[in-house]
């Protein structure tokens, strides 16, 4: 690959870590929502939820670090200014949801006194006091922080995908792992 071509992608450990974690994160919003509409699975997918949810949070944290240690490749020429201001503080978005989402949950379930199982008898501690009304507003904010990560997801989404598929101005070969071909020029039929 070329110098040049280098400074237009993330980081690799950037990019190891977005792929990693962006299937836990979409199969979390899955259960939670699976959760809350089949209460018969509910037993079941609420032992995947929490240690997925601390998988997570644990992921979040290293990608925090790692996003300190390694400045983002700039934006695309095909990006306006306000676009790239969103861009960025739709990505702080993103990783404040990322840290305060699971450990909401985690400050619930202990105001409920509620462990928080990881693996056989290993728990988590409490990070709450025992109360049931922390308990109901923490219970609250679990949901309304999980509905804004979810519609924050979703633009991420909509977003690369406007880029990929309308722009096709290679925003996703930043982020991807496979291999990028440089970028051809254009058609004499596209100009």
């Amino acid at each position: 690959m070329k110098e040049g071509a280098a400074t237009t992608r993330f980081a690799l450990p950037s990019r190891v870590l977005h792929w990693l974690m962006a299937p836990m994160v979409i199969a979390q919003l899955l259960i939670g929502v699976t959760m809350v509409a089949a209460l018969s699975y509910y037993p079941l997918l609420l032992a995947i939820h929490r240690p997925l949810g601390v998988l997570i949070l644990g992921f979040a944290v290293v990608r925090l670090a790692n996003r300190l240690r390694h400045r983002p490749p700039p934006f695309l020429s095909t990006m306006s200014g306000a676009e790239r201001r969103i861009a960025t503080w739709s990505e702080y978005l993103l990783y404040a949801l990322l840290l305060v989402q699971p450990l909401t949950g985690w400050a619930m379930l202990s105001a409920a006194r509620f462990p928080v199982t990881l693996v056989g008898p290993l728990r988590l501690p409490g990070i709450a006091p025992h109360n049931i009304d922390v308990f109901a507003v923490l219970r609250e904010w679990h949901g309304a922080f999980a509905f804004l990560l979810f519609l924050t997801f979703t633009a991420h989404m909509c977003a690369v995908l406007f880029h990929t598929l309308v722009l096709r101005d290679r925003l996703l070969d930043r982020m991807a792992l496979w291999r990028v071909r440089p970028a051809s020029p254009p058609d004499q039929a596209e100009l």
